[in-house]
């Protein structure tokens, strides 16, 4: 492996407590919290003043999983890249509302970041995968 690409894996399985009965999801939730990590950080090195953090010039965050029908839903997970990232926060979108409602398919579908497989009738597991272009080096 060339020693400027390093790959690191992680093992952990997402947990939702949920509020409301809406179409959260747990795959789509955890890209929706993740989401709203990054946009907060953004704005908060931007309204502080402070010298914004480097942000990636490519990010890719994909969380998904289906038992081969996907519940009461179409959606098997959900995808960000750096461009929804960038309109969310120009868009002014409350992630925090749709968390707090367990409504991550309500947020994704108009952001076309929902990932919709259809039914597979066959149970692939969940799947994270996070890609990000270290421009700091």
């Amino acid at each position: 492996m060339n020693s400027s690409h390093q790959v690191q894996t992680k093992c952990l399985r997402p947990v939702a407590a949920l509020v409301w009965d809406l179409e959260g999801g747990l795959m789509r939730q955890l890209v929706l919290a993740a989401l709203d990590t990054i946009v907060k950080k953004v704005q908060s090195d931007s309204t502080a003043g402070a010298e914004p953090t480097p942000f990636p010039a490519s990010i890719v965050l994909l969380s998904g999983g289906t038992d081969g029908e996907d519940g009461p839903t179409d959606a098997a997970g959900a995808v960000i890249d750096t461009d929804m990232v960038r309109r969310t926060i120009e868009q002014n979108l409350n992630i925090s509302e749709y968390l707090h409602r367990n409504d991550a398919y309500g947020f994704f579908e108009p952001l076309d970041g929902l990932i919709l497989s259809g039914p597979t009738h066959t149970n692939v597991c969940d799947l994270r995968v996070l890609l990000v272009e270290d421009i700091t080096k």
